[in-house]
């Protein structure tokens, strides 16, 4: 019993090591047989050229794994060689139409690169698949050597891939304010409330032009879009109040006093009589006028703040410096209030220069040392730098401003909001400060090496370019001054 226990094991460690030596021998074989075709196979997977040579790979891929097969079914070496031969010469051949078609089909390919980054094939599914049908003609064309069908096709693809990376650019801005403006249909909110309407249809029409002509410069657009939102959901409101008053459940009388409870309560928080006995127009200017001023009074304290912070902290090293040092302190001690002195003499000049200009005309403020002009009253017309007549009495009010700093050094800065092209708007803010700096040479007869002109574009806003508002506070010119410190 125990002589048949070993036979057995032994037969079965032969089987084994049999086993483990055809493996070995299987695998020494591929590496032979298989080296040139996986190079192959990978040189033209690296060129796309399943996509770019789809018949040619397949012919390759179809002898590769018959070769394989054989192998594994260990059928005879020479077909194995043969069919892994001719899966190397196929590849190889796809490698080489692939690079012709990367070559030829170079538009098409970036159209469909950027219409895929779109999200072209989920957003704008039905033309994709037209672009994907075309392109594919034109594969299988050139595979077989008819560049003038493939050449058509190739343009007819590029046509529809870049109409699909439109559509679904529209779709991903545009999508919200198509429902919202539906729904306005069904709700028959023409009927109540047709002038809102109709400026929320007017904006995403606009948005829709906007993405026509330019659709990479989408900021202008998606803005139209929000503002399109915006109204027609406004008409779907306006619509329930016209039904209720038309229906009776609300009267015209309850609806004003509805609107002036909330400008009530608002002047209520205002500190301000709530008079509108003539209709809310007076309230509305002094609540406007009393909001502009706890701005500039807020503005006012933070740069207060500042400053005492500074000198504070300027102060301190420098009696921290002079209470380690006893030899030359009389001296330091006298820089230090010199220092001082300056920086007193600018805040001076800075609330002369305030009183100078109203709201309308410029906003004045501090950084550190600097003073900073926010010409919010100087206005170009779109896309133009030429300075108008009518900003002439506000440029000489400037000029009076910079003379009461001596020998500053001025800095002009240009800046726009974002819409239209980022380097459509770094020139023409260049080109503004650029306008300002040669009319304070030619009229103000500042010196050039006292100026430096810079146009940021859209780079610095000072406001949100979500709204109108914030968008005519980003178009500015800001003169920094730089106050000479040894300047009386």
């Amino acid at each position: 019993m125990l002589a048949k226990s070993s036979f057995s094991r032994l037969v079965l460690l032969g089987l084994a090591l049999f086993a483990a030596s055809a493996g070995f021998a299987q695998d020494e074989l591929r590496r032979t047989f298989f080296k040139d075709a996986d190079a192959a196979r990978a040189a033209a997977g690296a060129v796309d050229a399943s996509l770019l040579a789809p018949r040619t790979w397949e012919r390759a891929v179809k002898e590769y794994e018959d070769a394989e097969s054989l192998l594994e079914r260990g059928r005879n070496i020479e077909h194995v060689r043969d069919n892994a031969a001719d899966a190397t010469r196929y590849f190889r051949e796809a490698e080489e139409k692939a690079r012709l078609a990367r070559t030829k089909f170079a538009q098409v390919l970036k159209s469909r690169q950027d219409a895929a980054n779109a999200e072209a094939p989920t957003r704008s599914p039905e033309l994709w698949q037209q672009a994907q049908r075309r392109f594919a003609e034109a594969i299988r064309y050139l595979e077989r050597g008819d560049l003038k069908s493939a050449s058509r096709r190739d343009i007819e693809a590029t046509g529809l891939y870049r109409d699909a990376e439109l559509d679904a650019i529209k779709d991903r801005y545009l999508a919200e304010t198509r429902r919202l403006l539906a729904d306005a249909d069904r709700a028959r909110v023409g009927r109540y409330a047709p002038v809102t309407l109709g400026k929320a249809k007017k904006l995403l029409a606009d948005a829709e032009r906007e993405l026509n002509e330019n659709r990479y410069d989408t900021d202008l657009p998606r803005s139209l879009a929000k503002q399109a939102n915006y109204e027609a959901k406004h008409a779907l409101y306006l619509s329930e109040i016209v039904r209720k008053v038309r229906d009776k459940d609300l009267t015209a009388e309850e609806l004003v006093l509805q609107w002036e409870a909330a400008l009530r309560q608002v002047a209520g928080v205002a500190d301000i009589a709530p008079d509108m006995e003539t209709g809310p127009d007076r309230l509305t200017a002094e609540l406007v006028a009393h909001f502009e001023n706890q701005r500039n009074e807020v503005q006012a304290l933070g740069q207060e703040k500042a400053d005492n912070a500074i000198r504070m902290a300027d102060m301190e090293e420098e009696l921290r410096a002079l209470d380690e040092r006893l030899g030359g302190a009389t001296a330091e001690r006298a820089a230090l209030i010199q220092r001082l002195e300056a920086q007193a003499r600018v805040k001076e000049q800075f609330e002369q220069v305030e009183k100078m200009f109203t709201n309308d005309e410029a906003r004045v403020f501090r950084q550190g040392n600097n003073v900073i002009l926010r010409l919010v009253g100087l206005n170009f017309d779109s896309g133009a730098s030429q300075i108008k007549p009518e900003n002439f009495d506000l440029l000489a009010k400037v000029e009076k401003a910079i003379d009461v700093f001596p020998r500053s050094e001025l800095i002009i800065e240009g800046h726009t909001d974002s819409h239209g092209g980022d380097d459509l708007n770094q020139k023409l803010s260049q080109e503004r400060a650029e306008s300002v700096q040669q009319y304070m040479i030619n009229a103000m007869r500042i010196p050039t090496y006292r100026l430096i002109a810079t146009g940021y574009g859209e780079t610095r806003p000072v406001a949100s370019n979500e709204t109108e508002s914030g968008r005519a506070r980003n178009r500015r010119i800001d003169i920094v001054i730089k106050p000479n410190p040894n300047a009386q």
